[in-house]
């Protein structure tokens, strides 16, 4: 009988936290998937692993035997996938739309360089996971905004930072403007990520700068696309970098900076056991971006 490794990690994660709210948020999935999964799982198994109860997931005399086995295995594949992508040459690299950046062109090239016969591998993530596959070790190494949540897991450097600005429908009255102050924006319904917590969610809906006004949300998107949509449909506006206005131009939707709001920071994150690769990816990012003179710093991690 063969069990998907993704099933094993998610047994792992309840496990673990003993509460399927929680695992779910530690992997960036919603809590009915994880159970359809967990089903999933104890369907082929054809035994029970958890029990519920008033405090939670309980594991199951079953349970607590794969419990002790599932680490081992899973660290025996991560193991195995390392050595044979190492083999391969190949370097995944995640990333999230717009942290991916005027600079990444020079990266891959430098890390070509660096390293040569190897092929940088870059993985797009949506807005649902912004550790763009971090925290599933589906990639080694990635290109993302910060803060981020679980920042403190992993090896993690700032690139450059860059002022942010406001995405408006075109035909929207603060449309022609050459700057907005960002109290104008409070009472406008704003277009967000999937609804995650943290710092993530604080960020990109500025709210330490909202003098405690409440966000009211008008849609809710997972990729650019349907971003900028909503947006074009006049839906609600939302605080972007000022990179997006390069990346994202169109027709029906005005980027217009913004005062009164921090700067977005791109940053390069990493697996504590990356390995050699993503460390010379990392150089790379830090050399290409500090000779375009962008400035980077350091965040412990």
């Amino acid at each position: 009988m063969d069990v998907d490794t993704r099933l094993l990690r998610y047994f792992a994660a309840i496990a673990q936290e003993g509460n399927l709210t929680r695992a779910a948020h530690r992997l960036f999935v919603s809590q009915p998937s994880l159970t359809k999964q967990l089903k999933h799982l104890e369907s082929q198994l054809g035994v029970r692993l958890f029990t519920r109860s008033s405090t939670g997931m309980t594991l199951t005399d079953a349970g607590h035997a794969l419990a002790a086995r599932v680490p081992p295995v899973l660290a025996g594949w991560d193991t195995a996938v390392s050595e044979t992508r190492g083999a391969a040459r190949v370097l995944r690299v995640g990333f999230l739309a717009s942290a991916a950046n005027d600079a990444t062109q020079d990266i891959v090239a430098a890390f070509g360089r660096l390293r040569p016969g190897w092929r940088v591998d870059l993985r797009q993530a949506p807005w649902s996971d912004p550790t763009a596959g971090l925290a599933a070790a589906e990639v080694p190494v990635a290109l993302l905004r910060l803060p981020f949540p679980g920042e403190e897991s992993f090896g993690v450097r700032v690139l450059f930072s860059e002022p942010r600005c406001v995405a408006l429908p075109s035909a929207h009255p603060l449309a022609g403007r050459d700057e907005i102050v960002f109290p104008e924006l409070w009472d406008e319904p704003v277009i967000v990520a999937p609804a995650l917590k943290g710092t993530w969610r604080d960020h990109w809906l500025a709210l330490s700068e909202r003098d405690g006004r409440e966000v009211r949300v008008g849609a809710v998107t997972e990729r650019p696309d349907e971003f900028l949509g909503a947006i074009a449909a006049g839906h609600g506006i939302a605080l972007v970098p000022a990179s997006t206005s390069r990346f994202y131009a169109r027709p029906d939707v005005v980027y217009v900076p913004v005062r009164g709001v921090s700067p977005s920071e791109v940053g390069v994150a990493w697996l504590p056991d990356a390995g050699e690769a993503a460390a010379d990816f990392v150089r790379c990012c830090l050399d290409v971006t500090q000779s375009r003179r962008t400035g980077c710093g350091t965040r412990s991690g």
